[in-house]
């Protein structure tokens, strides 16, 4: 194989310190990982020929910045063509971009449908007119704790590369320090359901200029986790213009519910939200009509008082509840996760409709092992709806009698539980009885 070919896939020849020089293939896993690529050594790629996955790990390759790259000939092309790699990752290497934009278009001729930079900095700018309307196999691409220029003013670049960015699928930027993305860049990605920006440095005023009028159309699944979001209406408005969205993650960011927040309204398409670990001390509203999956686990709530038709999956762990939410309000519901909150039992009227649930979680409550508390529970967990958790994870907090006891060890007995249930057959047999003697 060319050297020409061995740049094309894998960024050229990698250096990486206290590595050996070569590459190894792990046949199991049909994952080939390369160190330390060099001139003497690079014989060694041969081995990842067989590999889905090619990994390079290195360090700069401004050496090669001037190394001629001709389009390939038809015997490389059927070489390209024949191999089995579907990703490429490309990690702790510094990235001359005009390099990168001359070696890019060497995966049109491959079947790598995923790219992805890890730990890389990525310098100074590239010259990618020779990718005017080209295409590119690639659906997937992703960018974890990279370092670049601005992406404001770069226009120029996407509009070379737009043949390819409107086809594709899934993109993540993530831990990279970012605080917004060009509205260009959204109207771009005609054909993206899966966008990532997790764990960088976006705010409230970020959000609508990158989700501006037209950019994401195709959009369904925006993580947004572990930023610095902090107005549960500004988010609001910042995604309003997304149509599709079906799945949106802000969890780990310091939501605030402001009286404002009832002036939005969220995509009618949104049906799993993630609320978790956002400080919240109270339900916000408006919540996304049509939801089916809720997670408000890991907050402050101590109540929680709404009806949403259409919810399958609530997950409420790790709060202050005292009592469980009326399902009564979830018609649909068949997950309820409760789990370390303060609740102490269950209501008796409430238990026969937790019985519908497919799975209910407890576990970590200051349980009053009376009858209806220790009931109820042993009730649902003998009907199969106690999952993960049980019988471990539940123990009484009170009487004293049984404080510490596992509550699947207290015991019920029916004069003790339900005296009715013998006092009045036993009324009733002593009146009969009292009526044949007269």
């Amino acid at each position: 194989m060319s050297v020409a070919v061995l740049l094309g896939l894998g960024m050229g020849l990698l250096t990486a310190e206290g590595r050996t020089n070569r590459c190894y293939f792990n046949r199991t896993q049909e994952y080939c990982v390369c160190y330390n690529l060099s001139e003497e050594t690079i014989g060694s790629i041969i081995q990842c020929l067989s590999a889905t996955v090619v990994e390079f790990q290195g360090g700069d390759v401004e050496k090669y910045i001037t190394f001629p790259i001709r389009d390939p000939d038809s015997s490389v092309i059927e070489t390209l063509d024949s191999l089995v790699i579907q990703k490429v990752i490309i990690a702790n290497v510094l990235v001359p971009e005009i390099l990168l934009a001359r070696v890019l278009k060497f995966f049109s001729y491959t079947h790598v449908q995923e790219l992805a930079f890890e730990s890389c900095i990525f310098q100074g700018t590239g010259d990618w007119s020779d990718m005017d309307g080209q295409n590119l196999p690639i659906r997937s691409l992703s960018f974890h704790n990279v370092t670049s220029a601005p992406l404001t003013g770069q226009e120029q670049a996407f509009s070379s590369l737009s043949r390819w960015l409107e086809t594709l699928e899934e993109l993540a930027v993530t831990s990279s320090h970012v605080t917004s993305l060009p509205c260009a860049i959204g109207k771009g990605l005609r054909a993206l359901r899966s966008l990532n920006l997790a764990q960088n440095s976006l705010r409230d005023w970020s959000l609508s200029p990158t989700f501006c009028q037209g950019a994401f159309p195709q959009l369904q699944e925006l993580s947004l986790h572990h930023n610095s979001l902090s107005s549960y209406h500004g988010v609001c408005e910042g995604v309003v213009l997304l149509p599709e969205l079906w799945h949106l993650d802000l969890s780990h960011n310091k939501l605030m519910a402001d009286p404002s927040s009832s002036s939005c309204q969220w995509p009618a398409s949104l049906r799993n939200f993630n609320l978790s670990n956002t400080g919240l001390d109270e339900v916000p509203a408006p919540l996304p009509p049509s939801l089916e999956v809720l997670d408000m686990s890991h907050n402050h709530l101590h109540a929680v008082d709404i009806s949403l038709s259409s919810l399958k999956k609530l997950f409420l762990n790790q709060n202050l509840l005292q009592a469980i939410p009326s399902i009564r309000n979830y018609p649909r519901l068949d997950t309820l996760h409760l789990d370390n909150n303060s609740i102490s039992e269950l209501p008796r009227d409430e238990v026969k409709l937790l019985g519908r649930l497919q799975d209910m979680a407890v576990a970590g409550n200051p349980f009053s092992c009376s009858c209806s508390g220790a009931g109820g529970l042993q009730a649902l967990a003998a009907m199969g709806h106690l999952g993960q958790g049980w019988p471990e994870g539940y123990r009484c907090h009170s009487p004293a009698e049984y404080q510490g006891w596992p509550v699947a060890q207290v015991p019920l007995s029916v004069l003790r539980c339900d005296p009715a249930a013998v006092v009045a057959p036993l009324c009733v047999t002593l009146a009969l009885l009292g009526v044949a003697g007269a």
